[in-house]
């Protein structure tokens, strides 16, 4: 194998002690996340066993880290399986050790080695406003830096609200001109992955696509990953009967909410926001908001 190649995820795995059966289930089951028939199960095991580990630019600007605490969480597969087994992360400030001059050389070593190569991600919205300086990092500012690394992206993943359509640091009045990274970058694909934070399975399962096929996932008109933003989480909530049958709970503490009838009248916004809240949970698959007794409140959606 020539020294500047990076070894295959397969070989990745194996090195790391992955046993074949293991391997081959992890396959399994991101096709059945991705969801494509059994018979796509070769074709994604194929991609793996021959695919190199895709370099990963991980940027942080306007935003919480929720997105990465919620990646972190991830059960299916597990962080370390995702980041170190089927990914290079080569950089990103809150996960890497290196700090300071290592951290940049870092970044500009990806950037340069495999250029048109490397996949880029994005947290947090951009300060525009006086000429970006709300948000600098190493001394740049954060419009620099993602207009920079962008040009040499093979694709472009935006965690989160922020990222995705602004979020809160863009509400009124936007002091700081915050800005969703599809209306300062063109040119390269872009993927959106909103929620405020988006749920951790969305988020490697829209990695694992890019891993699987080489290529982005089907998206809809807003840019979001079909698989995962083509229902309403109206549709597939378990107390849809209930609003269909008149049911609906009128404060927190009554019979009703005891009952678990919908939460429609308490500023529920389900039927205009689309998810899989209602059909992959939260934590694991435990619950999701509307089951632990609260309304959605659609941080998926834009404004």
């Amino acid at each position: 194998m020539p020294t500047n190649s990076r070894p295959t995820i397969w070989e990745h795995a194996q090195a790391k002690g992955v046993s074949r059966r293991d391997f081959l289930a992890a396959c399994a089951w991101m096709t059945a996340m991705l969801g494509l028939p059994a018979s796509a199960v070769a074709q994604v095991t194929k991609a793996l066993e021959t695919q190199p580990r895709i370099p990963v630019l991980w940027f942080h600007f306007q935003e919480c880290t929720c997105c990465s605490e919620s990646f972190i969480r991830s059960s299916h597969p597990g962080i370390a399986d995702i980041v170190l087994d089927k990914i290079s992360l080569d950089y990103t400030e809150t996960l890497m050790a290196a700090s300071g001059k290592q951290a940049e050389d870092a970044l500009r070593d990806t950037m340069t080695k495999y250029k048109g190569k490397y996949l880029m991600v994005v947290e947090g919205s951009v300060p525009t406003a006086d000429g970006g300086i709300y948000c600098c990092i190493g001394g740049r500012t954060a419009l620099d830096i993602v207009q920079e690394a962008a040009a040499g992206a093979k694709a472009m993943i935006c965690w989160g609200s922020c990222a995705s359509n602004g979020c809160v640091q863009a509400a009124k009045p936007n002091p700081t001109q915050a800005t969703p990274i599809h209306k300062l970058i063109s040119g390269v694909p872009i993927i959106n992955v909103p929620g405020c934070p988006p749920i951790a399975e969305v988020m490697t399962g829209t990695i694992v696509h890019l891993l699987a096929f080489d290529r982005i996932p089907q998206l809809d008109g807003l840019g979001r990953p079909k698989a995962f933003y083509s229902r309403r989480v109206h549709d597939t909530c378990y107390r849809r009967p209930n609003y269909d049958a008149g049911l609906f709970v009128n404060s927190f503490d009554d019979e009703n909410a005891k009952r678990g009838y919908c939460l429609y009248k308490m500023g529920c916004r389900g039927p205009v926001t689309y998810n899989a809240c209602g059909v992959m949970r939260w934590n694991g698959g435990v619950s999701f908001p509307i089951q632990s007794g609260h309304g959605c409140i659609g941080c998926s959606e834009a404004n």
